[in-house]
Parts: structure tokens; C-alpha cells; sequence
């Protein structure tokens, strides 16, 4: 007999809550760099006093720390390096050569890095640098010849009509084709990854640039089709309310922008400020929950709207992984930057017999 089990896993280490009024008005020695929630902390005060002379001898001490073995992890501080390296135009160079050596295996996050920077001549930047990074020569080629997309190309949100479900129905690439596109890639996917990424750019830049692309992530949250984007899109409202919480800079950013969004953002961009202001960001992680199990136990909401047609070429939901690191330890899989710390919201589906 086949069953479905899920697993939730909440671990919240929220480091910064006890730490906020001190590391708002001073930062930790570099010496205390030794761990990476050490290094967290010190990310998410660095932008109430920026010192982008000290980010070389981080890059090094998290490269030590092997922050950035696996891509799928290092979201922050790709993040961070990338919002330092656009916040500070006049220094990049300076600050980038100063972040070498690295290990080869390293490499990739300085050429993401620069790519993702938004800095304006940052071509220049990957082509100064490729020599000192002969290994990642193809991935630099990518990024000059805009075959990889940079931070802030992301696929919009599209959501298909009622045709277009339908039609899919009788679709041989519904049930047989690879659903994949072919040619280069040239929007990135929203996903943890990538929400982490745009939280690290924010605790380097303090711009509101990076935030707008995770309110942007918001109306996922009411997704019926997809438990991965569901998850996505609660896991952008949880990280803004929990950081709103202890900074009021970004709350007042949200809430200057939330007359100017449309419906499908302005509502739950509305619970996120409600949630911050009167601290119950607990309540957000309880419906989200909620919610996941909900679309867990009822199926996808275009399968649910297929019934009116016979049940017509339905088939089984593919339900994904998405975790978060706790304490810099992986527990599922992919990472989330927590109330300006890693934290651990992970959800995982199996089948036993």
C-alpha cells in the first residue's frame, strides 16, 4: 500500500534577534569570523555601516569556511559580494583583485558575482579578471555573451488561461516531451536560490532594487497548482516580515511601495506590513503550513478545475524538495535567509510502500 508522508522541519535560529541593537551600531572584528552564522550576523549589519574595505578578508574567510562548496547553499554570500560589488563602482576592481587568491573551485562566485553586481561596466570587470580565472573561462563566456542571464532577468509570473490548461491536456509534450526549451537560457527561475541571493544583495546595498524582486515573488503564495512555488512564494513573505520586524528602513520601504502594486502582490505585500507591524510573523508560518498541506491533500488547483471536463488527461502531480540550511548545517536541500539569519523551513515528499 502506497502512502504520502510529509515531513516539515522548522529549526528558526534567529541570531540576530538577541544580536540587532549591537550589531546595528558596530561591527564584529573580523576575527569572530569563524562560523557561518558568525558571518551572517555580520552580513546583515554591514549595510547600517558599510565598510567595503573589510569584504575582501570575508570572501576569504567564508571561501575557508567552504561557503561556497555548493552553489545551491551560498546564496547570501553570493549575494552580498555581488550588492557590494554594485554599491561601490568606483572601488570594484580594487576590491575584487583584493578577494584573490581563491581556490579554483572557488572561482565561479567571483564571476557570478560580477555578472550579478548590476555594476555598469561589469563586462569590463569579468574581462579584467579571466585570466586570474582560467578554469571558469566558459562560464565567463556565457555571461559576456549573454547566453547566462544575470540577477535581475527573472521569468515573470505567468499563469495559463483555461484554454491553455485544456489544450495541454492533449498535448503530447504533456505526458511525453522533456518540457524543455531549447537554446540558451535566458531568465532566470525564481526559486530559494535565488530569494537568498536577492537577501544577500540587500544586506550588502540596503537598495530597495533587490526587495522589489522578492515582493515580486509574493503573489506565489496563493499558488494552487505548484507546492514549489507555494513554498516560495511563503518563504519571500516569511523572510520580509521577519526582517521588517527589526528593520524599519525596510518596513517604510514596503510600505511606500505598496500603493503602487498590482492586486495580485498588493494583498499579500498587505499581510507582510500587517505582520511586521504588530510582530506576528509566527501567524504567516502557521497559514503557510496550512496551506502546503491543503494543496498536498486536495491535488493542484488545475487539476481540481479539470473535473469539469471529465477528468480529461490528468496526470500525477510532481511534487519537488525544498529546504533550507539551519545553522549553516543542510537539512533538506536548498537554502533561505531567515529574520536576517539561515533558518530551516524545509518540505519533503516521498512514497513508501
Amino acid at each position: 500500500m502506497r502512502r504520502a508522508l510529509i515531513v516539515v522541519l522548522i529549526n528558526m535560529v534567529l541570531v540576530v534577534a538577541d544580536l540587532w541593537p549591537a550589531a546595528a551600531t558596530q561591527q564584529m572584528k573580523l576575527i569572530d569570523l569563524l562560523t557561518p552564522e558568525s558571518v551572517l550576523r555580520w552580513m546583515n549589519a554591514y549595510r547600517q555601516k558599510p565598510d567595503p574595505s573589510s569584504v575582501p578578508d570575508v570572501v576569504k574567510a567564508m571561501s575557508r569556511m567552504n561557503a561556497f562548496k555548493d552553489p545551491e547553499q551560498a546564496g547570501p554570500y553570493l549575494g552580498f559580494i555581488a550588492g557590494v560589488i554594485g554599491s561601490h563602482p568606483e572601488r570594484a576592481e580594487e576590491l575584487i583583485g583584493k578577494m584573490f587568491p581563491l581556490p579554483e573551485e572557488n572561482h565561479w562566485v567571483i564571476v557570478r558575482a560580477i555578472a550579478y553586481s548590476g555594476h555598469p561596466d561589469w563586462k569590463h570587470l569579468l574581462r579584467v579578471y579571466a585570466e586570474r580565472m582560467p578554469t571558469r573561462r566558459a562560464m565567463i563566456y556565457g555571461y559576456l555573451s549573454n547566453r547566462s542571464p544575470t540577477l535581475f532577468q527573472v521569468a515573470p509570473r505567468r499563469i495559463p488561461t483555461t484554454g491553455q490548461k485544456v489544450r495541454s491536456y492533449f498535448s503530447y509534450d504533456t505526458y511525453f516531451g522533456d518540457g524543455k526549451k531549447s537554446g540558451p537560457r535566458e531568465e532566470l527561475e525564481p526559486s530559494p536560490e535565488l530569494l537568498d541571493i536577492y537577501w544577500g544583495y540587500y544586506f550588502a546595498s540596503g537598495r530597495y532594487r533587490p526587495i522589489a524582486r522578492i515582493v515580486a515573488m509574493l503573489p506565489y503564495s496563493n499558488d494552487g497548482n505548484s507546492v514549489e512555488l507555494l513554498t516560495l512564494g511563503n518563504m519571500a513573505k516569511f523572510t520580509l516580515a521577519s526582517n521588517a520586524v527589526r528593520d524599519a528602513r525596510l518596513l517604510t520601504m514596503l510600505k511606500q511601495e505598496s500603493p503602487n502594486q498590482p492586486k495580485p502582490v498588493a494583498g499579500p505585500l498587505k499581510e507582510v506590513i500587517t505582520a511586521a507591524e504588530q510582530v506576528e510573523v509566527s501567524r504567516l508560518r502557521k497559514e503557510a503550513m496550512a496551506s502546503i498541506e491543503d494543496l498536498r491533500r486536495k491535488g493542484p488547483q488545475s487539476r481540481r478545475d479539470a473535473s469539469r471536463w471529465g477528468q480529461i488527461g490528468i496526470g500525477a502531480l510532481a511534487l519537488g524538495c525544498i529546504g533550507a540550511a539551519a545553522a549553516g548545517a543542510v537539512v533538506l536541500g536548498l537554502p533561505c535567509v531567515v529574520g536576517g539569519a539561515m533558518g530551516s523551513a524545509g518540505l519533503k515528499y516521498y512514497e513508501s510502500q
